[in-house]
């Protein structure tokens, strides 16, 4: 019941998302009385499902707020989306995942390796984000890290990407060619983090088989 009752909140929050976005987008650039709450809300829901892409909206919300008041807004509801999302995983699919990872001896130790280091691994993969933020937040519910371990790390790890995002946004109207410049430069720096973080992790591996 519980994971019937999960996918079936996921699926309207979707369907939500999808039938009002061009609305929602509209009235959060309207600068309407409630559009600060509008924003948060929406952000939170691109976290179950990108209707549209988080650069976009962040850049959005920047242009509209400024940067600071945009990356608050934007912290503000990517936070309450992945801790809802990972509430709802731990909540309908934890018992699960649990036993379906009794099966297989490999997967419970990197589940084990996961928590270990939870803080740091969560925290990385937001900084340098090779898993897409929607199946960190899953995997984060189904196992057992503790909830202020997942909230600190996303915390912080979300920080960099959306101060960029939404400077980018809010230099948009004033020159092009910076914003563009920050969101490559952005690109450019996650691209090589990437790029070093498999380097290291097959050298590693490589040592492991040896």
């Amino acid at each position: 019941m519980k994971k019937i009752t999960t996918i079936i909140f996921f699926i309207l929050l979707i369907l939500l998302g999808t039938s009002y976005k061009d609305p929602i987008l509209a009235y959060i650039q309207s600068g309407g009385t409630y559009s600060i709450i509008m924003s948060i809300l929406f952000v939170g829901l691109l976290v179950f499902f990108p209707i549209v892409p988080f650069v976009i909206a962040a850049g959005i919300i920047g242009a509209v707020y400024g940067t600071l008041a945009g990356s608050l807004i934007c912290l503000a509801g990517a936070m309450l989306g992945s801790l809802v999302m990972f509430g709802l995983a731990r909540y309908g699919f934890q018992d699960w995942a649990q036993k379906k990872l009794r099966l297989y001896p490999k997967a419970t130790h990197y589940q084990e390796q996961l928590e270990e280091n939870a803080f740091l691994a969560i925290l990385g993969l937001r900084l340098i984000p090779i898993v897409p933020s929607p199946i960190l937040n899953i995997l984060c519910g189904v196992a057992t890290v503790r909830w202020i371990t997942f909230t600190l790390a996303t915390l912080i790890g979300k920080i960099p990407a959306i101060l960029v995002y939404t400077y980018a946004g809010n230099q948009m109207s004033q020159s092009k060619w910076v914003s563009f410049g920050v969101y490559g430069l952005y690109t450019l720096v996650i691209l090589i983090g990437s790029y070093l973080y498999y380097q290291r992790k097959t050298n590693s591996e490589d040592k492991r088989g040896a």
